[in-house]
């Protein structure tokens, strides 16, 4: 399987890859807009903008555009991160053809019916209300915003509700006309494609368009601190976070092989230690989340009131344990579950194309597959000590809780436990 690249004249990429055996192709395009490109005032519009791409277009109108894929058994959806946009299709090798076509009419002839607007937002509100109503996907947003404050970063995706209320047509053509650039957008395919072909049909659809300087975002500051909203709910919900490697950084691969050990899987250390040995919590986990300039590592967990300062207090206390105790098992056992986890995700065309555009848009390349396995090899127990060790000392953190916590500790006191 290999993968092939053609940049047209205006910086319009095409990025395939080959699967021999499959039937079916996954294609779309990523554009490098997401929430952290917002202005303040348009919080909200790159998910929004999303919405809308699926409401009609010049030559085609929203049940069209539904049924010109589900026709042929295909599937079609977006989704919005905080740092790009993706609009994706599921076909047959043979409605390759009708699924580009489709998605670039869905970005190049968008319509903005002011009728249509109105519906959606009507739909975007219920979303985030429905957001709201979910504690362990809001105090994400909260722990967001302190990690990050008065930056995009910090910005919910689905945007405040007065902000959301407020967009017309103007508002989603300028954010259109700012971002959905070609040199900003990557044509990214696997499967049953034919790269050549691909090259052929982008260049019709997507080689007028008219190239531009992209426009960078603020740079990430991490700069932490503590949010703490009382609610009479069942559970006391958890979420701690520090600064961890961007993309790019090479302690990347530590980073989440240090994640994963500490609390990625049902045999990593707060796994076992808070839920399997105490029975402190039903859900605990650790992940190490990644942006162009910044990442975050995040603890989560939901517990009983009067258990969240023990729970609180042990995370604290294994992770510092982590930075002394680490063994080699943990270590080789989490690398394992990594590479696991990313190649069996690369047997679906949609995750592979996936990889593809994001991996051409964070380092203007895709490494093979034997690279990167080869670099998730190299990292040593050394390594991954030496990053618990820095990320225990490290400073600022932040801190969300939600529920009943009012008598949960501060970040200020975890904070002291860790430096203790």
């Amino acid at each position: 399987m290999s993968v092939q690249l053609t940049t047209l004249p205006n910086g319009f990429r095409i990025v395939s890859e080959y699967m021999p055996g499959l039937q079916s192709a996954a294609i779309g395009v990523w554009v490098l807009a997401g929430a952290r490109h917002e202005e303040a005032s348009q919080n909200g519009i790159a998910h929004f903008l999303e919405h809308m791409a699926f409401k009609g277009t010049k030559r085609r109108s929203a049940l069209q555009i539904a049924e010109a894929i589900e026709d042929v058994g295909g599937y079609i959806n977006a989704y919005t991160s905080r740092e790009v946009t993706a609009y994706y299709v599921r076909v047959l090798k043979e409605d390759v053809p009708l699924a580009l076509d489709v998605v670039a009419d869905i970005l190049r002839n968008p319509v903005f019916d002011p009728r249509e607007i109105e519906v959606e937002r009507g739909v975007i509100l219920q979303e985030i209300g429905q957001a709201a109503d979910t504690p362990d996907d809001i105090i994400f947003d909260w722990l967001q915003e302190k990690a990050y404050p008065d930056h995009p970063l910090g910005r919910t995706i689905l945007g405040a509700e007065e902000r959301v209320r407020g967009f017309d047509r103007p508002d989603l053509e300028r954010f259109v006309d700012q971002y959905y650039r070609p040199g900003q957008m990557v044509l990214s395919a696997a499967g049953a494609v034919d790269h050549d072909a691909l090259v052929r049909m982008a260049e019709g659809m997507f080689g007028d368009m008219i190239p531009s300087d992209a426009i960078e975002p603020p740079v990430a500051r991490f700069a932490g601190g503590e949010t703490r909203h009382v609610k009479d709910l069942e559970q006391a919900h958890f979420a701690l976070a520090f600064e961890s490697p961007d993309y790019a950084h090479p302690d990347i691969y530590t980073a989440q092989i240090y994640a994963s050990a500490l609390g990625g899987s049902m045999s990593s250390r707060l796994f076992q230690e808070i839920r399997e040995r105490r029975g402190l919590c039903y859900s605990i986990y650790a992940q190490a989340g990644a942006y162009s300039d910044t990442g975050m590592m995040t603890i989560y967990a939901g517990t009983s009131a009067e258990q969240l300062g023990d729970l609180a207090g042990i995370t604290v206390d294994e992770m510092k344990r982590a930075a002394d105790d680490m063994s080699v098992a943990e270590v080789e056992r989490a690398r394992a579950q990594m590479k696991a986890g990313l190649l069996m995700g690369l047997e679906s065309p949609s995750n592979r194309a996936e990889r593809l555009a994001r991996m051409l848009q964070i380092w203007g390349r895709v490494p093979d597959l034997p690279e990167v396995v080869e670099r998730i090899d190299a990292v040593t127990l050394a390594d991954v000590k030496r990053l618990a060790e820095s990320t225990v000392a490290r400073a600022p953190s932040a801190l969300a809780l939600y529920g009943p916590v009012e008598q949960a500790p501060t970040l200020a006191a975890l904070d002291a436990r860790r430096a203790a």
